[in-house]
């Protein structure tokens, strides 16, 4: 069993930055990848990003070169740095974490860009 805890979610400008945290608790060694999801209003829920248990990572192309993530494992901790952020990146924000064969999930952190 894993349980994930999000926190860093906000309102922010066009072109300001945030940064999302997911702290995960339980089995956390055997956890092979973990990543951030979102939903946006009226949208299907989509991939952002994911880091595998080595550190390879991987981008969504609305997202690449905007976004970052990266994890600290003495923490049990996964992040998404997120600059130069759009309207279009307003949506419900959720980590996941892979541990085979089950998925587990954040309860979500909700991000709006707007002037």
């Amino acid at each position: 069993q894993v349980q994930l805890v999000e926190s860093g979610g906000g309102l922010v400008q066009p072109g300001g930055s945030l940064r999302l945290s997911c702290t995960a608790s339980g089995s956390i060694f055997s956890i092979y990848a973990m990543g951030w999801y979102r939903q946006a209003p009226g949208k299907q829920r989509e991939l952002v990003a994911t880091i595998t248990r080595g550190g390879s990572t991987n981008y969504a192309d609305s997202v690449k070169g905007r976004f970052t993530i990266s994890r600290d494992n003495a923490k049990n901790t996964v992040y998404l740095q997120m600059n130069s952020l759009k309207p279009e990146d307003t949506a419900v924000y959720y980590c996941n974490c892979f541990v085979a064969p089950y998925n587990y999930w954040g309860q979500g952190a909700q991000v709006t860009v707007s002037s």
